[in-house]
């Protein structure tokens, strides 16, 4: 009986969703009228004791309603909204309509007053009116979105918890509210004094519940409604729930969320950068700005994942001209639109952006650049930094982090450039592989260069891995598990230091304005992360669970499948072990010893002359002392 009626209502439903515009409009006037009607009966009725349902005061009372309501109503914008999202909006456009109209009705019936009709009609009728046109509306939303909307929807419900029983998390429900595929079965709160409570009718349990609130409810979706929590906090509660097969998903947070109103489509997939990012540090204006405000600045390697930060940072820093430098054309088009796109939104007018095409090797080139554009900072992220490509093609690799690090210095000091930072990588100290020793080579360069008497400060920055870079794990493993796996992993005790690129660059930055010539400053790159825990994290991100011994029907297998060529099981930051404190506390600094520039340049002059991959390889290796190539894969083969 009751599957029948149901299935009545939504076909009568479905009859009306289908109606023109103005049939529909039609119809909601009616009702009105209709509900304008009984409000009438109901006030006099109550005011004169006995139930009258048509007498001369009742005709003089519709007749005078009927013409306020319906000119107040639509001048009021009261039928151009849609009842299906009937929510606050409504709610004050009803109010407003109410309020003329009451203005109207009560001067009508208490100021001018009629014969036969009572004066607090003229108070009663609006009040009794306005509780049956909000409730009408109210009951029209739950037809339309409750019943009708999930009736028609065939595909997967998911049962959903909001974590967080704040303004934020009763935004969230609102709107989840007209989405048929989500189930909202509760909210969960840290606060223990709200165990218990209801939050617009919705049941609030205490977090310390959440384990056996997802057996009992069969929960699939927990949402973040928390735009203040920091990453500790998200990290406990993905602890918290590991062990369950649930999608944990997050709103932005607060300076992300510009509108001040929190909707459904404010959720995104909690990133593995919520997680193992640290919480950041305000950056020091001073040192921000030293290099950057006023200034025309050069980065190369403009469209990578580093070089594209800086960009979008010193664009907001108040540079007076970026120089974006790339030899990808793709790239380079894309930051420069993607900037483009932000200053203009946000009425940025003084900045001048050039995109400009070429490579780092090209000395004729830069110094055209270099004498056209004068630039005072020089931000250095251009190189290739894949580590199997460059193993495999040692000769290019030496050719643009090495040679192309040497001309461009070249250029940049004799143009008198004030600042010139290096971007360097943690597989520089010891490396193990072509690209970490090209990388050192490259350190060294620059540290003779700051050596020599000019106007330019030689530095660099050398800092691990970044999150989400591209040729980065973390993208790979997503991509794995979309496709279902197995998620590829080199070796269970592989150790990587993570860094936020934002945090990275900012950091950049502000070494730079520290520098006085030829410091190496290395980042903070908090604790190594095993990249096992890494991939099982990003497993639990989507909902899924591990397939391994002890969870044989898990749905994603990780498999190990051997370090690549001169790959490292631990990466270090520091080749020696006397780092100093700086200004910032994220930042330190080293004095690295280097090689002479006498046997430096020497070695450099071969290796532009060398086109043979052995014997580039030897000389980088002098060129390196402590380069130890291929050392952790000579140990996994000694240990097989």
């Amino acid at each position: 009986m009751t599957k029948n009626a149901i299935s009545l209502i939504t076909y009568c439903l479905e009859r009306i969703a289908q109606l023109t515009r103005w049939k529909k409009r039609a119809i909601v006037v009616a009702l009105d009228i209709i509900l304008c009607i009984q409000s009438i009966w109901i006030a006099y009725s109550l005011r004169i004791g006995v139930w009258i349902l048509w007498d001369l005061a009742v005709q003089k009372i519709l007749l005078v309603c009927l013409l306020v309501m319906i000119p107040v109503f639509v001048l009021s914008g009261v039928y151009n909204a849609i009842f299906r999202y009937a929510g606050t909006g409504m709610m004050r456009i009803l109010v407003r309509a109410f309020v003329i109209y009451s203005v109207l009705v009560g001067f009508s019936f208490v100021v001018v007053g009629l014969d036969g009709v009572p004066r607090t009609i003229g108070v009663m009728q609006p009040v009794v009116f306005f509780f049956l046109v909000g409730l009408s509306r109210l009951t029209g939303r739950y037809l339309m979105v409750d019943i009708l909307g999930r009736n028609r929807f065939d595909g997967e419900v998911r049962n959903v918890l909001i974590y967080g029983a704040g303004s934020a998390g009763q935004q969230l429900a609102a709107s989840m509210r007209s989405e048929p595929a989500m189930r909202l079965r509760g909210y969960v709160d840290d606060d223990r004094r709200l165990d218990g409570q209801r939050l617009d009718g919705d049941k609030v349990f205490w977090s310390g519940h959440l384990p056996n609130l997802i057996k009992k409810r069969q929960i699939t979706d927990i949402l973040l409604a928390l735009p203040r929590i920091n990453r500790r906090k998200r990290r406990a509660i993905v602890e918290q729930v590991r062990e369950f097969k649930v999608h944990v998903q997050t709103l932005p947070n607060m300076q992300e969320i510009i509108s001040g109103k929190i909707s459904f489509s404010d959720i995104r997939e909690l990133e593995i950068e919520d997680l193992l990012g640290r919480e950041p540090v305000l950056p020091n204006e001073l040192l921000f700005g030293k290099t950057i405000v006023g200034k025309t600045v050069l980065v190369t390697g403009a469209g990578g994942s580093i070089g594209s930060e800086l960009c979008r940072q010193i664009a907001n820093s108040g540079a007076r001209r970026l120089i974006m430098f790339d030899l990808s054309e793709f790239a380079l088009y894309e930051i420069e639109k993607e900037l483009k796109k932000g200053l203009a939104s946000h009425g940025a007018t003084t900045l001048e952006l050039i995109p400009v095409l070429g490579s780092v090797t090209d000395a004729e080139r830069l110094k055209e650049i270099f004498a056209r554009w004068q630039p005072d900072t020089v931000f250095h992220a251009a190189a290739y930094k894949h580590v199997p490509l460059v193993e495999a093609n040692p000769v290019e690799g030496i050719r643009n982090n090495i040679l192309g690090t040497q001309t461009l210095a070249a250029a940049a000091h004799q143009a008198g450039v004030r600042d010139f930072i290096l971007i360097s990588t943690d597989k520089a100290v010891r490396p193990t592989n072509v690209m970490g020793a090209t990388k050192r080579a490259a350190e060294q360069i620059i540290q003779t260069c700051a050596r020599n008497d000019g106007e330019t400060r030689f530095s660099m920055v050398r800092f691990g891995n970044v999150l989400g870079s591209s040729g980065s794990v973390v993208p790979l493993f997503r991509k794995q598990i979309e496709q279902g796996g197995p998620i590829t992993l080199t070796d269970r005790k592989v150790t990587r230091f993570f860094m936020t690129i934002p945090e990275a660059a900012q950091l950049v930055i502000q070494a730079a304005g520290m520098a006085r010539g030829g410091e190496v400053f290395v980042l903070d790159m908090g604790k190594p992360v095993k990249i096992i825990d890494l991939a099982e994290t990003l497993v639990r991100l989507s909902g899924l669970t591990v397939r391994n011994q002890t969870n044989p029907d898990g749905d994603i297998e990780i498999v190990e499948v051997g370090l690549r060529a001169g790959e490292k099981l631990y990466e270090e930051l520091i080749i020696g072990n006397d780092p100093m404190e700086t200004l910032h506390p994220r930042i330190m600094k080293a004095h690295e010893v280097c090689l002479a520039q006498e046997v430096l340049d020497g070695l450099v002059a071969e290796l532009r002359d060398c086109r043979d991959s052995e014997r580039a390889v030897d000389i980088l290796k002098s060129l390196v002392p402590e380069f130890d190539h291929g050392r952790d894969n000579g140990d996994l083969e000694k240990a097989s």
